[in-house]
């Protein structure tokens, strides 16, 4: 089995692009500044006008820029962190990998999508093409079925489970709440912005939300996939909610109304760490006596 040693290549891969990219994100300058621009459908759009996301709008440029900051100073170094240990045959270091590597896809899975083309488009295709294969080996390396058995039966599985659930249908509802509306209207959501659509709502409403969701559903009934589902999902989302208070306060810092989401996503943000903290306490490791292919590589 050469899983292992191929996710070893893969995460360092990830690591140096990574660092290159958010690097360029967030250190880039150059460019004309701020100006409006006219938008196809004749919406009148401030364009950022610096760096590497000079093309993007004003709004949304200051967002990937933060969130460069937390895949630079929390991605990457979790990433190296749970490589290590996975590749000490820990459960949880392989949990944390999976997971990490779940928000290094979705990441470029939206730069790749949203942002403005750019010299990093190859390298946006780059990482996003080595996160996918690296977590889908990484899950791979799991044995589903005894995996459930490192869980301590006084896992708060509701807990976890119906967090998962809730947090899925509020985000659902709040999407909604701008889907929908310009779509009985007739008229067009001023999220686009000169943009090809919502890409960020559409991409959570058909993928993310869903899996978390029946992750919650299924850790819940205590099947065996749901343990892999949501705690793998639960290093994800951990990251991810990160990200966006980073996002949220940018958006203060250019003085536009947070309110109330400013108060809601930290809070998702620190309940996720809570749920995941109590998941990664409830692991023991020596309950099931199962090589790991992280090991295997290592001889």
């Amino acid at each position: 089995m050469r899983n292992g040693r191929t996710v070893t290549i893969l995460v360092i891969i990830i690591t140096i692009f990574g660092l290159g990219a958010a690097a360029a994100g967030i250190f880039s300058a150059g460019g004309p500044g701020e100006y409006e621009y006219i938008s196809i459908r004749g919406e009148t759009v401030t364009i950022y006008g610096k760096g590497i996301y000079q093309h993007m709008s004003a709004e949304v440029a200051p967002q990937g820029i933060a969130q460069d900051f937390v895949t630079l100073f929390i991605g990457i170094p979790m990433l190296l962190l749970s490589l290590y240990f996975a590749r000490k045959g820990s459960i949880k270091g392989r949990i944390l990998l999976a997971g990490t590597l779940g928000y290094f896809l979705v990441t470029y899975l939206f730069y790749l999508v949203m942002a403005m083309y750019n010299y990093l488009y190859l390298v946006y295709v780059l990482l996003l093409s080595a996160s996918f294969f690296g977590f889908m080996l990484t899950l791979m390396s799991f044995n589903v079925e005894n995996l459930k058995h490192y869980f301590d039966n006084k896992l708060p599985v509701k807990l976890i489970g119906g967090f998962l659930i809730f947090n899925s249908l509020c985000i659902a509802l709040l999407w909604l709440q701008v889907v929908v509306p310009p779509l009985l209207t007739g008229s067009m959501p001023v999220q686009v912005e000169h943009y090809t659509t919502l890409i960020v709502q559409g991409l959570d409403l058909a993928l993310l939300l869903p899996l978390a969701f029946i992750a919650g559903v299924l850790i819940i009934r205590k099947a065996p996939m749901g343990y892999l589902m949501a705690s793998v999902y639960l290093v994800f989302l951990s990251i991810l909610m990160t990200a966006l208070v980073a996002k949220i306060i940018a958006m203060k810092l250019l003085g536009l109304n947070v309110f109330p989401v400013i108060i809601i996503i930290p809070l998702i943000n620190l309940f996720t760490v809570f749920c995941l903290t109590i998941c990664l306490k409830n692991i023991n490791e020596n309950i099931v006596k199962e090589r790991s292919p992280f090991q295997i590589s290592l001889n």
